[in-house]
């Protein structure tokens, strides 16, 4: 069995770190004023996906949609063991909602054409709503199993997986193509590998080659035309070694101007906040048998717990 996998992953602000810069002025996050990191349940997904690739083979693309600075959790995801990582970048993305990055990363989807997988975190930490999974779903026209913890059996085109509902675990059986949300209870993601980090460290995007390359090069016109000639022989050479992280735009998936970026969103966020819960009131127990007894009755009475 060879299985073809994807793993939908978001580089996101690190929102323990949440400050009044956080907030630009149209509405959308200030992601240069946070730490960016790999979205946790992301990294859940991916742990998933190379376990199965282990015990049944096949290959994981790992792709995410962002501005050129998220290929660093690409490279992330090459450490730990991806086969093919795929960066979507574009000016016209920028202030996506949900809705109009769903539709980019099912263009993204349908481009690669060939997957059996489907996988993505529960939901992204700088916007909980868990509504990225199955919106893609929809739009590749595909089944989809969310709050999933583990696959239990996979073979002859079926899958097998347990599911999580509160205090209840389901088992869902289904047939492929499938895209699943993980939860961060799945699996414990794995460290990079050594060696893989020593080679892949090197990989580079299309933008991060010209960036590269522009700044130690010589300028003018005699300068340019060699520029372009050492970038497409970058370009080639990273490709040959693999070590190439392709980049696709806008134009790249044919995606229609109106359903994209914040035109394409109707969603808009008016403002965040930091909430810290503070006690109004203080209630002294005593440390006796009698005093936790009645402190039991009470939250029971009151529904706390029970």
């Amino acid at each position: 069995m060879s299985l073809n996998l994807i793993v939908l992953a978001k580089q996101v602000p690190d929102t323990h770190n949440v400050t009044a810069e956080a907030m630009k002025a149209d509405g959308t996050v200030n992601r240069g004023a946070l730490p960016a990191i790999f979205n946790p349940e992301d990294l859940n997904a991916l742990e998933m996906a190379l376990t199965i690739k282990e015990q049944y083979g096949g290959s994981v693309t790992v792709m995410t949609m962002g501005p050129p600075r998220a290929s660093d959790i690409l490279r992330e995801a090459l450490y730990r063991g991806a086969d093919h990582c795929v960066l979507i970048t574009d000016r016209a993305f920028a202030g996506a909602d949900t809705l109009a990055t769903s539709y980019v990363l099912s263009l993204a989807i349908r481009k690669i054409g060939d997957y059996d997988l489907v996988l993505c975190g529960r939901q992204a930490i700088d916007g909980d709503t868990a509504q990225i999974g199955p919106q893609v779903a929809e739009k590749i026209g595909v089944n989809q199993i969310t709050y999933v913890e583990k696959v239990e059996d996979l073979e002859n085109g079926e899958i097998t997986l347990s599911r999580v509902l509160g205090r209840v675990t389901e088992k869902i059986r289904t047939k492929l193509p499938l895209l699943v949300t993980v939860t961060s209870s799945a699996n414990r993601p794995r460290c990079f590998g050594a060696k893989r980090l020593m080679k892949y460290k090197k990989a580079r995007t299309s933008f991060e080659i010209k960036q590269e390359i522009e700044s130690s090069s010589p300028t003018g016109r005699y300068g340019i035309e060699i520029l372009e000639e050492e970038i497409a022989k970058k370009h080639a050479e990273l490709k040959n070694k693999g070590l190439l992280i392709e980049t696709w735009t806008a134009n790249d998936l044919n995606a229609d101007p109106e359903c994209i970026g914040l035109t394409g969103s109707p969603t808009k966020v008016k403002k965040v906040k930091s909430i810290v819960f503070a006690a109004t009131e203080t209630k002294k127990i005593e440390p006796t048998k009698e005093g936790i007894n009645s402190l039991i009755h009470e939250l029971i009475e009151e529904r706390t717990f029970g």
